[in-house]
């Protein structure tokens, strides 16, 4: 080889590809498309109520925020959540009433929570938890307290063709 081949010779990435994700490993730095719109993960939230475990994903496209919440019960659910302005107050009650809807208490219990990126100052914390659905199950209401804050969403259930993910690393 001469000189200039050296030079201008391709590096070998010794990096590994990222690995393929699914609704389950997504990471802070993938993007996400759903809806036309691609978002970038900016933050993750791993809940923990015994050995049941979910996650809720921070995702970000411009100045508009939603949440992809997944978890595996039988089988994979997937939903959409936006957070919305809705007065709540413990103990929480059996039924909520938003956008002329009303939406029923179908679950509610306490986390454990580790966060990264955008929601790592949550780590270590614990949250009361309540989900409501509306009487179609078309619709939902997730409830979350931290310490005396309170934080509504308002989410739609999805399935997992609706996403792609484009992992940014491994």
């Amino acid at each position: 080889m001469g000189l200039f081949s050296n030079l201008f010779k391709k590096k070998d990435d010794d990096r590994p590809a990222p690995k393929e994700r699914d609704a389950l490993s997504i990471k802070v730095g993938d993007i996400i498309t759903y809806d036309l719109r691609d978002y970038e993960v900016v933050g993750k939230i791993t809940y923990r109520d015994g050995s049941y475990k979910w996650y809720g994903y921070q995702l970000l496209e411009g100045h508009d925020t939603i949440w992809l919440a997944a978890e595996m019960d039988d089988e994979l659910e997937l939903g959409i959540y936006k957070k919305i302005q809705l007065p709540v107050n413990k103990p929480f009650p059996k039924k909520l009433v938003y956008d002329s809807k009303t939406y029923f208490l179908e679950e509610e219990g306490k986390a454990a929570v580790t966060g990264e990126g955008r929601s790592s100052n949550l780590q270590g914390s614990e949250t009361h938890y309540a989900d409501y659905s509306d009487s179609d199950d078309a619709n939902y209401l997730s409830v979350e307290s931290w310490g005396t804050e309170f934080e509504v969403s308002y989410g739609y259930p999805i399935e997992a063709y609706e996403i792609k993910i484009l992992a940014g690393s491994n």
